[in-house]
């Protein structure tokens, strides 16, 4: 299922988080949205799991405009973990996970046969089966946020989208986690603040600066050390990967001049 944002802009306060973004994700591809903080990548995200409205444009899901669906029908279609996703109540892991089988649900109804042979496979996939019984709030960040991949899983979504998923995961469970992204057949939108991982894992990327989009492509198209030092303002020599041939940076720690503002137009590669 194809995923589209149309013209997207988020103004608030009279200021423009985000400026007519249109950026398409194909069926069964890995797109990383990356960017310096600020520069709108969460905030189109919000747009996508619907909990920001846009001020303008059109999130388009299999074709369908996001906003014609109900919430029952969009959840069902997208899966989002986002930034700050928490869980508050001292539920059990596969409590959580079990979440994710709600818009699936009718009421109270129990979970059946399929329902929880899906939780117990979420939850081996993302090594957290040993800590079903434990409570959410007894575990580390990075279980917990494995916790909630699984819950996103269960959901059986088309469409998923994750807001800098690999925070507090250790180098294993990065891999692991983006690897499972790679080789899940699903639409996916991704922040990821990882330059390097970000080559690896995705198909294509979009780097905004200052709420726009100012270039999308391949990873060794796009990470060039031109486009690093301009957006990101530090300096980088791109080297490829030994094994893989992707992109790979090594960053200096010397200063470079802060990024330029983006001229307003998109520049995209093939």
């Amino acid at each position: 299922m194809d995923l589209e944002l149309d013209a997207l802009s988020v103004v608030t306060d009279g200021r423009a988080l985000v400026r007519d973004l249109s950026l398409q994700v194909a069926d069964g591809q890995v797109v990383g949205l990356v960017g310096p903080n600020g520069s709108g990548k969460s905030t189109a995200l919000r747009c996508v799991y619907r909990a920001l409205r846009p001020t303008s444009g059109v999130v388009r899901v299999g074709g369908d405009d996001l906003s014609r669906l109900t919430m029952r029908q969009s959840s069902r279609a997208v899966a989002a973990l986002t930034q700050d996703g928490t869980v508050d109540l001292d539920f059990t892991v596969e409590e959580v996970v079990a979440l994710g089988r709600t818009p699936h649900l009718r009421g109270n109804q129990p979970l059946g046969r399929r329902e929880r042979e899906l939780c117990e496979r979420a939850m081996r996939r993302m090594d957290v089966h040993h800590l079903a019984r434990r409570g959410v709030l007894t575990l580390s960040g990075g279980e917990r946020q494995r916790v909630l991949v699984a819950r996103a899983m269960v959901q059986e979504p088309r469409v998923l989208v994750l807001d800098e998923p690999t925070n507090h995961l250790d180098i294993r469970h990065q891999v692991e986690l983006l690897s499972l992204l790679r080789g899940s057949g699903l639409t996916v939108l991704v922040v990821l603040h990882d330059l390097n991982l970000a080559a690896a894992a995705c198909d294509r990327l979009a780097v905004l600066s200052q709420g726009r989009l100012v270039a999308t492509g391949t990873p060794k198209d796009i990470l060039t050390a031109e486009l690093v030092r301009e957006v990101f303002g530090v300096d980088a020599d791109v080297v490829p990967h030994p094994l893989t041939g992707d992109p790979q940076l090594l960053y200096s720690l010397s200063p470079s001049p802060s990024p330029a503002p983006p001229n307003g137009r998109a520049a995209s590669c093939p």
